[in-house]
């Protein structure tokens, strides 16, 4: 792995397009186990844009994994493992339902480390969502390529939750809640619904739920808590994988100007940490 040839992407451009139609936020509302979406009608809620500009390979160009083939936009790290790191996310104005849509993606930055689990690559990756009323929303996306896991490698050590939670809803990540997911997504990665693959390739104890899963719950969360608040920032971090044996429980509690959220795993284990923002005087804390 050449650290300068991968230096190479950093400040690659893309720009992609789409319409923000009203059927994939129906499908989210009802993944969310929502009859009423929690969100205003006619705009697409916070993290609602991850349900437009998906993934447009040829079948032909799909790896064994169930990615792409590695190149193009994304550097071609050489390393097995691809996940999702974490976000941060500044929401500037609501998408509305049924207006075109943009997303200019950069590059910012490559940057190899050598880690207790071996050799790792962490990119990230800068979204701008724009609609005719200007930008939407600024996204920062962290992708951490890693080794395959070594017999007997240690977990990650457990993280303590932030604070006491004031809210909580238990989540159960069976195989039709991640298959449902994926398939709003166009995710074809084989570790969210191929149980032998986990197993036998990826050495995984079960089907990885997805990260934005797990955000998108935790902003659910805090929306079921707060109806009517305006979310104007947000951003999480991945501590450790959650699969569908087992279930799993979001977290939150108010703070002065939004919240902090958590997710749980069945071990009462952090897998993600998250931090809320809202506008003055709406939702959680913020008064």
């Amino acid at each position: 792995m050449d650290p300068l040839h991968l230096a190479a992407w950093v400040g690659r451009t893309e720009i992609v397009t789409d319409l923000a139609t009203i059927a994939p936020l129906h499908g989210l509302a009802a993944t969310l186990d929502r009859e009423t979406p929690p969100w205003p009608a006619g705009q697409v809620p916070p993290l609602g844009h991850w349900l437009y500009f998906l993934p447009r390979a040829l079948q032909r160009d799909i790896a064994h994994d169930g990615h792409p083939h590695k190149g193009g936009f994304l550097p071609p790290v050489e390393l097995p493992r691809r996940m999702w790191a974490g976000g941060r996310f500044t929401f500037h104005h609501p998408i509305r339902v049924g207006e075109p849509i943009s997303r200019r993606s950069t590059i910012e930055s490559v940057v190899p480390k050598q880690g207790r689990s071996g050799q790792m690559v962490f990119v990230t990756v800068r979204h701008e969502v724009s609609s005719p009323q200007g930008l939407a929303l600024v996204e920062h996306h962290d992708i951490v390529y890693r080794e395959a896991p070594r017999k007997g490698e240690e977990p990650p050590a457990p993280a303590a939750a932030p604070t006491v939670a004031q809210w909580q809803r238990r989540v159960v990540p069976d195989i039709v809640l991640l298959f449902r997911y994926s398939a709003l997504t166009f995710n074809g990665h084989r570790i969210h619904y191929d149980r032998d693959y986990c197993r036998e390739v990826e050495n995984y104890p079960g089907l990885v739920v997805h990260g934005p899963l797990t955000a998108t719950l935790l902003v659910d969360l805090f929306l079921r808590e707060n109806p009517g608040a305006v979310v104007s920032g947000f951003r999480f971090r991945a501590l450790k994988p959650l699969f569908d044996v087992h279930p799993l429980t979001v977290c939150g509690a108010p703070r002065p100007g939004g919240a902090l959220l958590w997710a749980l795993d069945h071990q009462g284990q952090v897998a993600m940490s998250a931090e809320l923002e809202c506008k003055t005087g709406q939702g959680g804390g913020a008064q």
